[in-house]
Order: structure tokens, then sequence, then C-alpha cells
């Protein structure tokens, strides 16, 4: 996109006199910021604007604070991976664009071709439990293998496992911050940020060193679910974000679904709420390519099988190392994939494996789906 269209964002984006949201529907009608800043005065009354506001919208110059923002911002994205998406840009998301209150441009840092991919959102607690980790990391393995990216928030808990789960498959994934694109949060995050970028992206709708205030992160799950076909909330308890989320995606007209848990946890008590309010409950991610009308159950279950065996890059020390009885316990009561038993175990692949084909032979466990789950 030319530099002066782009600036022209900048400046409406810095200096603003009308809110996100209703610049956003004047975007959605007349299809340019070029367009819009062209109409005619007596237009622009009929939209609903004020002297004062169409005096700025009109006007070319800005203050010195505002330029030096700009020139800021366009330094920031001349730099290598960097890339600020205008909403008529070709490279912004077109199901984004969809949305009420669509963020008029974005920051992105990686692949900005992977924003026009077919996402799909996987979402939940910050505090997950090793359940809600698990599920987060098999939905997203099994989801990517069936040309979904997933798209998340970059937190902690569900996001940092789903966003995982992508990677470790091979595939692109792209993460939301409530951050300036700049600015990593959490920071421990900030290596495995890098690695989301080289093949996938990161995006945030707030000026470049913007920090994370708490208001920040509601704003950002709407796009979070605006980018993507359906949401998948995997654990979650009563006041999370995630539900924000959720709402965001049923207001957008989008698919949500909900992984049920153990009835006793507080962590359980998100997703139960939007079961019973209509959310698809889910038990494995046929259910979700069913209901979006992409499901074939043999390819997603050979295709996650495959992903959960061969797609692994790294090996572990078996320092620390795990009897049949350790593996039984990080099974679980809900099954585990072999990658998450290979990281938690401390097994070499090879050891872990020899374990796991001993156990299935004594009928301790079984493979299915792509998930050991324990016999008894």
């Amino acid at each position: 996109m030319a530099p002066d269209v782009v600036s022209q964002y900048l400046r409406i984006f810095h200096d603003s006199l009308v809110s996100t949201s209703a610049l956003s529907r004047l975007l959605k009608e007349f299809g340019s910021m070029s367009r819009l800043l062209s109409l005619p005065e007596p237009d622009l009354r009929r939209l609903g604007l004020s002297t004062k506001q169409i005096d700025w919208l009109q006007c070319s110059s800005s203050s010195t604070a505002v330029q030096q923002r700009i020139h800021a911002d366009l330094e920031w994205g001349a730099q290598p991976g960097n890339t600020i998406v205008c909403y008529e840009s070709e490279n912004y998301p077109t199901l984004l664009r969809e949305i009420d209150a669509a963020p008029v441009l974005l920051f992105v840092t990686g692949q900005v071709a992977a924003l026009n991919a077919k996402h799909f959102a996987i979402v939940g607690s910050r505090r997950a439990s090793s359940y809600g980790k698990r599920n987060a990391y098999w939905m997203a393995q099994a989801l990517s293998a069936a040309g979904f990216q997933i798209c998340s928030g970059l937190a902690l808990g569900v996001d940092t496992q789903a966003h995982k789960g992508a990677l470790n498959y091979g595939c692109a994934t792209v993460a939301v911050m409530g951050t300036g694109a700049d600015r990593i949060y959490p920071s421990v995050n900030r290596k495995f940020a890098e690695q989301i970028s080289n093949t996938g992206a990161l995006v945030s709708e707030f000026p470049l060193g913007s920090p994370p205030y708490a208001h920040n992160f509601p704003r950002r799950n709407r796009i979070i679910s605006g980018m993507s076909l359906g949401t998948l909330v995997v654990e979650a308890n009563s006041k999370s974000g995630s539900l924000i989320t959720s709402r965001f995606a049923l207001e957008q007209n989008r698919e949500v679904f909900a992984l049920p848990g153990p009835i006793n946890s507080q962590q359980s008590r998100g997703c139960h709420r939007l079961i019973k309010q209509g959310a698809k409950l889910v038990e494995e991610p046929l259910d979700i390519l069913e209901e979006l009308g992409l499901g074939e159950g043999d390819a997603l279950t050979n295709s996650s099988s495959t992903s959960v065996v061969t797609g692994l890059g790294n090996t572990h020390s078996s320092a620390a190392d795990a009897t049949g009885e350790n593996l039984l316990q990080l099974i679980g009561a809900h099954g585990c994939l072999f990658q998450s038993l290979m990281e938690e175990s401390n097994l070499h692949i090879q050891e872990l494996n020899s374990r796991l084909l001993h156990m299935e032979m004594k009928g301790l466990i079984r493979l299915e789906g792509g998930r050991y789950y324990r016999c008894s």
C-alpha cells in the first residue's frame, strides 16, 4: 500500500476525534480512506459528523507530536518482518473486515500473508489445568492437520498450548496481542513469540509501545473471534475473559464450541455454562469439523495420529525417568497425546515408544485418535 495512504490512516489513528466503531462503519460503507476524505461536507454532515469532526477529518496536517508518532510507525513498518496493514489493504483479514468495530489498522510482525488463512480460535484459562493444556494442544494439532490456522492470544495456559500444538505440527499460527506489536506479554513468551512470527504472525491494533493494560485484552478478543470461523473455549472459570471472546463470536455470527470438564472443577464452569446456553459440546476435533461442514472422520483421525507419532523434533534426556505407573498418572482419566507424555516424562522418544507399546500389549492403555487412554 502506498506510503501516503498509510500515513493518512496513521494520522486518523493517532489523532482521532471519531470512535473506532464509527470510523470502521464509515470505511465499511465507502471502502477506502481516500474516498471517505474526499466526501463533501454536506455528505459528512448527513452521516452525523460534527463540524469539528469534519474539519479534523479533512485536515491534512497534524500536531508535531502526532507527526513524530507517524514517523516512528513508518520507520517500524520499514523494518524487515514488520507491516502496517490498513483496513483497505488486500492483506487485511477478510472475515475481520465484516465485524462491527473492525480495527482501522493492524501492526503485524511476521508473515503478513498468514492473516488471510482459514483461522480457528482456541482460547481458555491462563491458569489452565493439565487437562486443559493437553486438550488445547490436541485440538490445535488436530485442527491444524485439518487445514485450519490456529488463532489465539499468546497468554499463558490454554493460549500457549494452542499455539504450540500448531507449531509442533509444522503449521503457522497467529497471536493477537493486547499490547503494542513491539512489546511481548507475558515476557516469558518472548522467544516463543519469535517462533510464531517465523511462520505465522503477531498482530496488534494498539499503538507501538502500548503496555498490557487490563482493558486492552477484552478489546483484542473481538479480533481473535473476528478473524476466525469458530471459537473453541477449552477451559474457563465463570469470570474468564474467554467468555468475552465467545460472546464476541456470537455477536459476529460465528460458531462457538466448548470443551466439557470435570463437574467439580471451577475451571469447567465457564465451558459448562456455554454448553447450557447452546454452544456445541466438543469431545473430539471431528465435532468441530462436522459443525462447520468440513469434517471427514477417518482423514482427521489418521492425520492427527500421524502428527502425534512423527511430528516430533525434540528429544529429551531420560535422567528423570518415569515408571509405567508414572505414565498412567500422566495419561490421567481423560487421555494424553504422545507429545505431552514425552515432554512431561522426560523420556527419550524411543524409550517412551517402547514403554507405551509394552503397556498396550499388557492391556493397560489403548491408542485412539492420536491419544493414549487408560483401559481400566
